[in-house]
Order: structure tokens, then C-alpha cells, then sequence
């Protein structure tokens, strides 16, 4: 039997590591493959980690299951491991000091270790992140240096600000660039601030109010740069999920005929998960069961049609037949980053038209649960634990009864480390005592 991990306090355990292509670190599949179990958990982080985090976040979450599962289950425990970003300045429950969830941290000044942070992530550009950093420091009442800082965000983005207008023919965008970076950037700056303020920022605070005054738009502003992140991260997690994650777990049911494998994935590492289900074959019975906590991306994802394009389904359309047992999608209303930025930035990535309103083709599974899936039951948590979980198919569970703290301007978005939800896990997964 393998060890228990470094920082992880249940073994066997073992980390599976991808590069942004989805290129697999040869000796972690190895050791991943030497695992001793009738039952693999996989669980994938989401986008806002660093490596410290990521660990920290399997540690809490797998903690409870030796102690739910039954006598004939051997579980093996796997943390899989992707490039990430870590915007420090937001605490995350039961891992910064519970103070800080009560603080108006998420000010507008970027931290020392998120300005780090952003420095692996856009290497080679530092002198455009120090001015960066420097505005939102400063923080000027001034329209020159608001547009300033949209196009510094731009260049780090890799987008060019005179294609990308001229591209939009003055009324829409270019194919695949973001309208938030083609829209007039206080225009932006301004849809931002306004959802922080509506995600529970203080009032007094210039990088929450959402007033016409210019110094209040710069929490806006950063939450831009924020999101210029997610765009790289959201086509990153299904890039590793679907070349990297899927094809590993297929060769291992190969070598491994009879292991049981459970998926669980928490925000975009919901699309990792979900995302190798592409690369399981038609008929294998070897992924058991797949938990989304929070998941980032469209509450569409598994619908065969989408309500609003009839002659188009979801990215994931019907791969929930690829699990032998159910896709359970766990959501929270009280998850303000999934409620309110999710859709925002979804609107600004594919519509310029009505930036600023919101409608339910925007709207995350992690927020609402599956949409549009015929026969899909939705039910909440009390009832899940009590009475257990259907054998197969999508299912909603809200989880708001648990997940449901956290400071602005994610709210609820990481709060997922609860004995509740890993029972959940184990429900699905048919585990249990």
C-alpha cells in the first residue's frame, strides 16, 4: 500500500500532474497506477489554486470518506493537479484566517503574491504588470488612466485593441474576442463594479461602490484583469481534462480491469472532470460515478438541445451515459462568483449586445444545476443524505444549506470542504456502509 501523501492525511494517496497542454507527468501516473484499491476518488481543483491550496483543499475534503465507506470498499485517493491561478486576496473558508471572511480584503490594490502570481502566469511581461499594479494602487480619478489599464489588460490577454474594434464593425466583436475587450473599457469597468457591489462588497469601499464617480470603477477594473484569466483557464481545464486526464484514467481501467472510478471536480476542475468523460470509450462501465462542487461551466453542458438554439446541444452532450451511475451537480445560491461573474463574463465572451443584462443561456451548473436534461430530478441536500441519490443520469442537488460562506466577491464559491458533501460522494459512487 502506497503512503499517505505529503500534507494529505489519508492514503493511499497520490497526485496526477498535467501541464497546460494536458501532457501527463510520466512518474505521477506511474505512482497512480501502483495504487492498491477496489475504489479510486479523483478529485481536480478549480482555477483560483496554487499548488499549497490545491493540497490543502484535497486534505479537508477527503478527510471524512474512510469513515463513510463500507468494509468492501478499498479506496485509493488521487489529487489531480493542473496550472492554476491563485488571486490571494481572496480568503477561502477554512483556509485563511476566519477573519478575513468578514475583512473587505478584495480591495483594489493587486497583492504582492497575486502581482507573483500573475508574473508565472504572463511571463516576460512584468513591466506591464508593475504599471498595472501600480494603477490599482493609485487608483487616479481619471479617465486616461482607466483606458490605460484596459489596454494593458488587453496586451496581457493577447488581444490586439485595433483588431479587436475594428473587427466589431463599431456594433458587435470580431470572431472570438471577448466584447470586454472590445466594449469601451469604463463601460466594462463599470458592469464589473457594479456586480461587486451586488456580490456584498462595502459601500465605502472605492473598489466596490458602484457609483458614477471614476476612482469607484478601479474594483471593476481589476475584477477585468481577474477575468482575463479565466478565459486562458476555462479552455485549459477542458483542454486537460479531455488530452490529458481522460486518456490517463482509460489506460488505467485497461491495466486495471475492475477498478472503480469516482470523479469529483470543484469549479473549473468540474470542467476537468467532466471533460475526460470525452475521452472514455462508448460502453466502458469504469467511471462509477462524477460530483461537480460548484462546477464552472454552463448549466447547458449535458443537454442534447439547447433552449435557445434548437439545432444545437451542450459541449457535453449526452456523456452522462459514459458514467456507470450518476453526474451529480451540487449548486449554491449563496456562490456569488458562479450567480454574477460567471454569466457576466460568459455575455461579454460571446455577445457585445445587452452587455449589461443577464438571462439564463449565461448561467453556471454550479449556480442552478443541470438545465434542460429530460428526467433530471433536482433535490436538495437534507434529502440526498437521508434517502440516497439515483442509480444513473444527471442530478441537482442544492447545497446551499452548507455551502454558503465566504467573503466578496466569491462568496460561497470555495466553501466545499463539509462532511455533507462527501457524503454525497459516497452516495454516488455507491459506497457506503
Amino acid at each position: 500500500m502506497a503512503d499517505i501523501g505529503v500534507g494529505v492525511g489519508v492514503g493511499p494517496y497520490e497526485e496526477l500532474t498535467f501541464d497546460a497542454e494536458g501532457d501527463v507527468d510520466g512518474g505521477t501516473r506511474d505512482a497512480v497506477a501502483r495504487i492498491d484499491a477496489t475504489d479510486l476518488v479523483v478529485f481536480a481543483h478549480g482555477w483560483n489554486s496554487d499548488r499549497s491550496t490545491a493540497t490543502r483543499l484535497f486534505d479537508r475534503f477527503f478527510a471524512p470518506f474512510p469513515e463513510l465507506v463500507g468494509p468492501a470498499v478499498r479506496l485509493g485517493y488521487v489529487g489531480v493537479v493542473w496550472p492554476s491561478i491563485r488571486f490571494s486576496d481572496e480568503p477561502i473558508p477554512d483556509f485563511d484566517d476566519p477573519g478575513a471572511l468578514a475583512e473587505p480584503g478584495y480591495g483594489a490594490a493587486l497583492d504582492p503574491a497575486t502581482r507573483r502570481a500573475l508574473g508565472a502566469f504572463w511571463p516576460g511581461r512584468g513591466a506591464e504588470l508593475d504599471r498595472v499594479a501600480e494603477l490599482l494602487e493609485e487608483r487616479p480619478e481619471s479617465e486616461s488612466a482607466l483606458i490605460e489599464f484596459g489596454a494593458l489588460v488587453r496586451e496581457l490577454a493577447g488581444v490586439d485593441a485595433v483588431d479587436a474594434v475594428g473587427a466589431g464593425g463599431g456594433s458587435g466583436l470580431g470572431v472570438g474576442v471577448p466584447a470586454m475587450f472590445a466594449e469601451d473599457a469604463l463601460s466594462v469597468f463599470r458592469a464589473f463594479a457594479e456586480a461587486l457591489a451586488s456580490a456584498g462588497g462595502p459601500a465605502g469601499d472605492p473598489g466596490f461602490a458602484a457609483g458614477a464617480a471614476l476612482r469607484a470603477l478601479w474594483g471593476g477594473a481589476k475584477e477585468v484583469l481577474r477575468q482575463a484569466t479565466y478565459y486562458e483557464m476555462k479552455k485549459r481545464a477542458g483542454v486537460v481534462g479531455e488530452r490529458g486526464l481522460g486518456p490517463v484514467l482509460t489506460e488505467l481501467a485497461g491495466r486495471r480491469p475492475g477498478l472503480r472510478i469516482h470523479l469529483i471536480g470543484h469549479s473549473f476542475g468540474g470542467r476537468v472532470v467532466s471533460f475526460a468523460l470525452r475521452a472514455v470509450p462508448d460502453g466502458a462501465r469504469y467511471v462509477k460515478s462524477l460530483t461537480l462542487l460548484q462546477g464552472a461551466f454552463s448549466h447547458y453542458a449535458f443537454a442534447d438541445r439547447l433552449p435557445h438554439d434548437k439545432g444545437r446541444g451542450g459541449a457535453l452532450r449526452g456523456l452522462q451515459r459514459r458514467v456507470d451511475g450518476p453526474v451529480v451537480a451540487c449548486h449554491s445560491p449563496y456562490d456569488t462568483s458562479l450567480k454574477l461573474f460567471y454569466p457576466l463574463a460568459s455575455r461579454m465572451a460571446r455577445d457585445s449586445a445587452g452587455l449589461f443584462g443577464f438571462d439564463e443561456r449565461w448561467g453556471a451548473i454550479g449556480h442552478d444545476g443541470v438545465q434542460a436534461v429530460a428526467g433530471a430530478p433536482r433535490l436538495d441536500l437534507a434529502e440526498v443524505l437521508r434517502a440516497g441519490l439515483p442509480g444513473s443520469g444527471c442530478v441537482s442537488v442544492d447545497a446551499g444549506s452548507v455551502v454558503r460562506r465566504g467573503g466578496a466577491p466569491s462568496g460561497a464559491h470555495s466553501d466545499v470542504c463539509h462532511e455533507e458533501l462527501a457524503r454525497v460522494v459516497v452516495a454516488a459512487g455507491r459506497m457506503g456502509r
